[in-house]
C-alpha cells in the first residue's frame, strides 16, 4: 500500500509541477505501477502532456490515459473551420506528403492518406495536435512500402544497437511479421521505451508497431 501511495502521490506532484498541464480536474489511480489518469483537460496538447508527465515518474510501468478534452467555449471550432485549419497545417508542413488529408467532426480530427514511413504519420499528427479546437486525433494514414520483413527486422535491430539510450545488454527483441514490427523485452525507463518505439517507426516498410515492452521503472 505504501508504494502504491508513493507512486500516485509522485504522479500527482509531477502533474502539478508541469507548467503545460492544468491538473485541477485530473485524478490519479495506481495499481502496481500501472497508472490511470481520469478527469478532464482543456486541450489536446494537455491530454498528451499529462500522460508524458506520468511516464516520467519512477516506478510507473504503464499509463492508461482516460482523460477527456473539454474545450472552453471560446476554443470551439465548427467542423468546416477546423477541417480547413487542419488541412492548411498539413500543407504547410514539409514533412507531411500531399496525399494526407484531414476531416474534423466535433473536434475529432481524422487523418487519412498514404505515407512511406511511420515518421510521416507522426509529422501529420504533430501538425494538427496544437490547433485550437482539436479534442482528439484519429490516425487512419496508411504506410505504403514493399520492404522485405527480414530487412525490416534487421534495420530496426541495427537502429536499436546504435541508440545511446538503449544499453548494449538490452533484451529488447525485434520481430517482423509481414510489415508489422513487434517489440518485446524489458526497458528501464520510458525514455528508453520511446526510443525503441521511435526507432521501429523510422524503418522503411513498417506499417504498424506492436508495443509489448515492459518498463521496469
Amino acid at each position: 500500500m505504501g508504494k502504491t501511495k508513493d507512486i500516485r502521490e509522485a504522479v500527482e506532484a509531477e502533474l502539478d509541477f508541469d507548467p503545460l498541464v492544468d491538473d485541477g480536474d485530473i485524478t490519479v489511480k495506481n495499481v502496481n505501477g500501472e497508472v490511470a489518469l481520469n478527469g478532464t483537460v482543456p486541450s489536446y496538447p494537455q491530454y498528451q502532456e499529462a500522460a508524458a508527465a506520468a511516464q516520467r515518474v519512477s516506478g510507473v510501468t504503464r499509463v492508461h490515459n482516460h482523460l477527456e478534452v473539454v474545450l472552453p467555449p471560446e476554443n470551439y471550432r465548427d467542423d468546416p473551420t477546423l477541417t480547413t485549419m487542419a488541412n492548411d497545417a498539413l500543407t504547410a508542413n514539409i514533412s507531411v506528403p500531399a496525399s494526407v488529408e484531414a476531416v474534423a467532426s466535433n473536434g475529432n480530427v481524422m487523418l487519412s492518406g498514404t505515407v512511406r514511413y511511420g515518421t510521416g504519420r507522426a509529422s501529420a499528427e504533430l501538425a494538427v495536435a496544437w490547433l485550437t479546437g482539436v479534442r482528439n486525433i484519429q490516425d487512419e494514414i496508411d504506410i505504403a512500402s514493399d520492404a522485405d520483413p527480414a530487412d525490416v527486422t534487421l534495420g530496426v535491430q541495427e537502429a536499436l544497437d546504435r541508440n545511446a539510450l538503449i544499453l548494449d545488454d538490452s533484451d529488447v527483441v525485434v520481430d517482423a511479421e509481414g510489415n508489422t514490427v513487434s517489440l518485446s523485452g524489458h526497458v528501464r525507463t520510458w525514455a528508453e521505451h520511446d526510443a525503441a518505439i521511435d526507432a521501429a517507426w523510422m524503418a522503411s516498410g513498417v506499417y504498424d508497431v506492436q508495443d509489448n515492452l515492459y518498463v521496469t521503472g
